[in-house]
């Protein structure tokens, strides 16, 4: 069986630290949807008619694939046109009045407050029908960060279009009667929570939207973000929000980035609700979740393997991993993976100021147990493919490790 070794940990604690450490301060972070910061905008993706508009979180905020919130009123008899988006994830939200939602050419009238997931790949469109203006959010994940992606438009502005009764897309309501006490990741005396959308709705690491009430005088205790990071829109109220050691007020229509390994609590400080819109994306949603906690057992091994190897025999040396090391191991029950390292250059290493070695090349071989590994060992194909590494090699050594938490970025 194969697997691919190393890395997630030590990837998300440099994310981690990397963006406590160069982040701007907590209140600078936190960003209000506005009239002020408004401006008007017209025929979007051949929509009707007009709107006003402003970016509020963008795909900068966050190291995730995060992408950005856009926030606005739609005008009466306006909307976004008929379009398609490939590369990246949309969700509009509703905050008042109703409108007309289209996905793949099937139109339903929602009612606020209401997020309707637009899927990578599915056409979408929203018309305001009415004659009040409502409030309206645009949440968007990429495939990959970033990507911005290139959309397609149909030319339709849904003016008109057929009324399905029931909605025939998926549609996450946010009414507060769907709240619940019990059962969610928010401790805290008389919390509500209710999952709107889960992870298998989207297909890139879009992991959740939730819907939190803090009442009056509540706080969250401390959750910690692992693997993933969250967007958290204030619907109504006003509270504060610690992270780490930093604390900030917080108001109706403000946004706030919250970033991985973060601790992060919420406190209502007013006498109503405390109501908050909250999107999440994962590190990696297939399988950067898994190291939520650590490993008990080991998961597989690691030899550790250093070679001293003069400039007269080093392009044998890495001849001789592909020619024979690798091809003598890939027959032995058990074997996961192995991984050719040649030392920086002399120069490199001082620029970075690396320990210094005379050990200039490294192996390492991973086998999903002890046991296996030694059987390699023994084996005929080891009896071949172990001298030809030593003979290259003016000196040599080795260790063995256990696997205690591993993961490959796939390119």
């Amino acid at each position: 069986m194969r697997s691919n070794c190393f890395q997630v940990l030590s990837i998300i604690l440099f994310l981690s630290v990397f963006n406590i450490s160069s982040a701007q301060s907590l209140q600078d972070r936190i960003a209000s949807n506005s009239p002020d910061g408004y401006r008007q905008i017209s025929s979007v993706h051949a929509g009707a008619g007009d709107m006003q508009f402003m970016g509020v979180v963008g795909a900068d905020d966050l190291t995730t694939n995060f992408l950005y919130l856009h926030a606005g009123i739609i005008n009466p008899n306006s909307g976004i046109g008929h379009h398609f988006h490939h590369q990246i994830e949309e969700m509009y939200v509703l905050l008042s009045g109703e409108a007309e939602f289209t996905i793949n050419g099937r139109t339903s009238v929602l009612q606020a407050p209401v997020a309707v997931p637009c899927k990578m790949g599915d056409s979408h469109a929203v018309h305001n029908h009415t004659d009040a203006p409502v409030k309206w959010l645009n949440f968007a994940v990429s495939k990959e960060k970033p990507n911005r992606d290139r959309a397609f438009d149909l030319a339709d502005d849904r003016v008109g279009a057929s009324i399905d009764p029931t909605p025939i897309f998926v549609a996450g309501s946010l009414e507060k009667d769907l709240l619940r006490t019990e059962n969610h990741p928010f401790e805290g005396n008389g919390i509500k929570y209710h999952r709107t959308l889960p992870p298998g709705v989207f297909t890139t690491n879009w992991h959740h939207v939730d819907h939190l009430l803090i009442p009056a005088g509540t706080q969250t205790e401390v959750r910690q973000l692992v693997a993933m990071e969250e967007v958290y829109y204030v619907m109504s109220g006003q509270g504060s929000i610690e992270v780490d050691d930093a604390t900030a007020s917080i108001k109706t229509d403000d946004a706030i980035p919250g970033l991985v390994g973060e601790k992060i609590s919420l406190l209502n400080t007013g006498n109503e609700d405390l109501e908050i819109l909250i999107i999440g994306i994962a590190v990696d949603k297939d399988k950067g979740l898994q190291i939520a906690k650590p490993l008990v057992e080991p998961k597989a091994m690691v030899l550790q393997m250093d070679f001293i190897v003069e400039e007269v025999n080093k392009e044998a040396f890495e001849k001789m991993y592909y020619s024979i090391y690798v091809p003598a191991m890939t027959v032995q029950d058990g074997y996961i993976e192995s991984k050719l390292l040649r030392l920086y250059s002399e120069e490199e290493s001082k620029e970075i100021e690396a320990e210094p070695t005379t050990y200039n090349y490294q192996i390492l071989i991973s086998f999903d147990t002890e046991e296996n590994r030694r059987k390699w060992v023994a084996s005929d194909q080891h009896q071949i493919a172990w001298p030809a590494a030593t003979s290259l090699a003016k000196e040599f050594k080795w260790r063995g490790y256990d696997v205690m938490g591993d993961d490959v970025m796939q390119h």
